[in-house]
This record gives structure tokens, sequence and C-alpha cells, in this order.
């Protein structure tokens, strides 16, 4: 996407998602934040400086612009920003939902081949967050273990991660149509939409339709297969699937116990081949495996299951991963240097084009593009870009000859 220019105006998970998605894939990403930074410019977790690695991370390989929302004058920086004229520019992906200046239509008078992509809370402008979308959706009341009568939250913000890559996905889907029709594209995108069309097109309303009633909670068991952890001798755990046919048949010959379970089969009138019934019987499948698990440590069980190519996992925390980083275990992790020095982890993209990942792209300083993205895209000159600073409409870093 080397040569395409994008405005962000987007705070928290799902925009800065979107807009650092379309920058890892080559665009030119400015991101526009309120002097002194947005709310969530010094979000958990932080560095011991005091600066974000959740902002640092999901802003890295834009610019970064500061400006005064609040003033006329500076939003009238951000409005020719994101109508500045090129066959290149002209996209915009932001969240500012209930700001007259910044609607649609203002924005197309002043270029009516925009592309721009709003994301929302819900459809009708009401503001979100992914916990409160997920709350909506079921899926803590489907989350924890039999009897529990209490919703179970998550920590993962899955449903702004996917908004956030349905953001870039409408951004490449509106370039193609505008190169084709010279049309541009108001594109909206609630996360409370993108929250109900994944529980929907999984096919789990479907089933609480015909439940009449929710799903029953299984703990670790997986839902509709066989799938559950075990404990190795030495307290190491470890998560075992079987999805397929050919996967229970490996476990069985991993575990030895493939003439265990013949014999169960027959005694029970069941057929383990079919995933229904791996599931019907999950406690006592899991119960004859365990006591194989229980006498190996991880290294026997790892090596068993990999020789035998069973479906498994080593349960591991996050500090294990960064052990890992420090070996260069994963090449899709990159170090990542903070504006005041430090270090942070942070991630290539995962898409691999010829075996590349493309570059780990730059942590931005707040502010540090401001007077360089306003002269080459507004051609503003050294007396104006002065004059915006003394107004305060404008701010660069603080170590800035401007500040």
């Amino acid at each position: 996407m080397a040569g395409v220019h994008v405005v962000e105006c987007a705070s928290f998970v799902a925009g800065p998602t979107g807009g650092m998605t379309l920058a890892q894939l080559g665009a030119d990403v400015v991101r526009i934040d309120p002097i002194g930074g947005g709310s969530d410019h010094l979000r958990w977790p932080v560095a011991p400086t005091g600066e974000s690695y959740y902002w640092a991370s999901l802003n890295k390989g834009k610019r970064s612009v500061a400006v005064d929302l609040r003033s006329p004058e500076g939003r009238e920086l951000v409005l020719a920003l994101a109508t500045a004229p090129g066959d290149d520019r002209g996209v915009l992906i932001d969240n500012v939902v209930g700001r007259p200046w910044l609607v649609h239509q203002r924005l197309a008078e002043r270029r009516s081949d925009l592309i721009h992509v709003r994301v929302q809370g819900y459809p009708d402008g009401r503001p979100a967050v992914d916990y409160t979308v997920n709350a909506e959706v079921g899926v803590p009341l489907t989350t924890g273990v039999d009897g529990w009568a209490d919703p179970v939250n998550h920590v993962l913000p899955a449903w702004d991660l996917v908004t956030g890559l349905s953001v870039s996905t409408g951004v490449l889907a509106a370039l193609h149509q505008r190169a084709h029709t010279g049309q541009g594209a108001y594109v909206e995108l609630a996360l409370a939409d993108v929250a109900l069309a994944g529980v929907a097109n999984l096919g789990w309303l479907s089933e609480a339709a015909d439940r009449q009633g929710e799903r029953p909670r299984h703990g670790n068991h997986v839902y509709g297969s066989f799938g559950v952890d075990f404990a190795c001798r030495g307290g190491a755990r470890v998560m075992v699937v079987a999805l397929t046919d050919g996967q229970w048949r490996a476990l069985q010959a991993a575990t030895g116990t493939t003439e265990v379970f013949t014999a169960l089969e027959e005694a029970l009138q069941a057929d383990l081949r079919q995933e229904s019934e791996r599931y019907r019987l999950r406690e006592t499948i899991a119960a004859v495996l365990r006591p194989w698990f229980t006498a190996r440590d991880l290294d026997e069980v790892g090596k068993a299951l990999d020789a035998a190519r069973v479906l498994w996992g080593r349960y591991r925390g996050m500090a294990d991963l960064v052990a890992d980083h420090r070996q260069q275990v994963h090449d899709v992790l990159a170090d990542l240097t903070l504006p005041q020095g430090g270090g942070a982890i942070t991630a290539r993209s995962p898409l691999r084009f010829d075996g590349d990942r493309g570059p780990v792209g730059e942590c931005p300083e707040l502010g540090r593009d401001t007077d360089s993205v306003l002269a080459q895209v507004l051609g503003l000159t050294d007396a104006e870009l002065g004059g915006l600073h003394d107004r305060r409409v404008i701010a660069a870093p603080a170590n800035s000859k401007n500040q």
C-alpha cells in the first residue's frame, strides 16, 4: 500500500488497530491527537517512565500530529488533512461520533470522493466498548464451569481487534471501488454489529433458538468436540484437542489407549469416531486419559504427542513468551524503542508476503510529525507554522525547537 495516505482520528483499540494494519502494509498513516494526548495516550500497561506500551505499539509506523481539536483553526487543519487533494489521499478513519464539525456530509462537500470509515459503538451512534458489547452478546454467560451463576468476563478485547481488522478491510474495499468508479464511500462500522455478526456466523444464536435457552457451561472442555486440559507430573498443564477422527486416533496411539476405547465403544454402544460422540462422552474420555498425563512430566508428554501428531498446546504465561522472544523464537515479535529510550515488545505484521512480514515501524512521539505533515500535505510555511504554535493550535514534542 505504499503511496496511499490515511488520516486516523481515533482512540483506544479498534480504529488504531485498523490504522496500524494499513501502516504495516505500507500506507502512510497520520494519527491526529489532541494536544497533550487523547484519553488513550497513557493507557495501561505502562513503562516505568509512564509511557504507554499500549499506545506506543498500536501507533507504531504512523506519523503523529497534535492539534487543538477544540479551536476552529485546529478543526480546519484536520478537515484539510482528511480531504487533501491527490489520487492516493482522501482516506479518513475516525471514531469521533457526535461532533458536527467532522460529519461526513461536511467532509464530502470538500472532497466528493472521500473514503471515510467511521467506527461506532452502536449503529445509532451510542457509545460502547468491547467489554459492554461482549456482555450483551452472551459470551460471559456461556463461559465458566457448570453450576456457576455469575457471568465470566474475558480479558482479551476480541471484538475490538476484529473491528480493527474490519476497518482495514473497509478501507481496502473502498479504495478498490474508487479506483474503478471514482466514487468515494462512507463506511460505518459498529462494534456491536461486529460482535453480533460474530456470534451469529458461528451458529450460536441458531443454537440458542433451538434450545430456547443458553448453551451449558463446560469449563475448559471444548464445546461440541473433545478437548480439555490435563495436568502432567510436576504441575505443568497441557490442552489437548481432537476435532477430527485422525486427531482422535493420534491421541489414542500416543497414550496407548486404543484398545481401552474400543472396549468402551462396545460397552456403551458409541462410535467415538464421531465428533458429537466424543463430546457426549467427554468426561469419560478425560477420566481414561488423565492417568497417562499425570504419570509423565511435560517433556515426556510433549515428545509422545508430537511423535503421534496430536493437536495440543502447553499452558504458558506471558513471561514465558518474553523469555522466548529473548531467544528470538518467534519472528513475528520485535523490539520497539520508546520515545524516552526505554524498550517494549511489539509485533510485525502476521501477514507474510513471500516470506516477508515487512518492517516493525518506529514508535512516534506525540506530535513529532506535526510540522512536517502540515508542511508537506498542506504546504504551510515556517512562518505559518510558527504562528500556529504561538496560538497553541498545534504542538510538537517538548524537545522540539517550536516548544
